[in-house]
């Protein structure tokens, strides 16, 4: 029998300096596109939740002080076609916010059980194709997060 995944979940937006974001189109909904996302396991921190799905997703290894918290959270209704996946009941899932800050745009290899295609985008570009309400308001807040930019 397979553990329900937990309704507690990371955000990781990653992206360079320049502001430029990197996005990921799930292969199971052509067109969805969104940064990295992912259930905690287990009694993991939050931040090494954070770290393992940059790696499974991308391919991308970095020691967990590159990750920088936002101290943010959204709670959100989980999609009825993935509430399957949790235990009988649950109906909304919580999501803490991350950031991973690249030196500049690098090739990755993404997991191709999760997405199907990536790109870099400049971040008002990023924003707007992403199907997460929680993903693009996010990506709406790297500019005053990283002002200098």
């Amino acid at each position: 029998m397979t553990t329900p995944k937990q309704p507690v979940s990371v955000l990781v937006v990653i992206h360079t300096p320049e502001l430029d974001v990197l996005l990921l189109e799930r292969a199971a909904h052509p067109g969805f596109w969104q940064s990295v996302t992912g259930s905690r396991e287990g009694d993991e921190s939050l931040i090494d939740t954070a770290r393992r799905e940059v790696g499974e997703e991308t391919g991308i290894l970095r020691p967990t002080m590159e990750f920088k918290d936002w101290s943010l959270t959204n709670t959100y209704e989980i999609f009825s076609e993935w509430r399957h996946r949790y235990a009988p009941g649950v109906t909304s899932n919580v999501e803490h916010v991350f950031s991973l800050c690249l030196p500049q745009r690098i090739t990755i290899t993404p997991n191709p059980d999760e997405h199907r295609d990536w790109q870099w985008l400049p971040w008002p570009e990023a924003a707007e194709r992403c199907f997460s309400w929680s993903n693009r308001d996010a990506i709406r807040m790297l500019e005053e997060r990283y002002p200098d930019s």
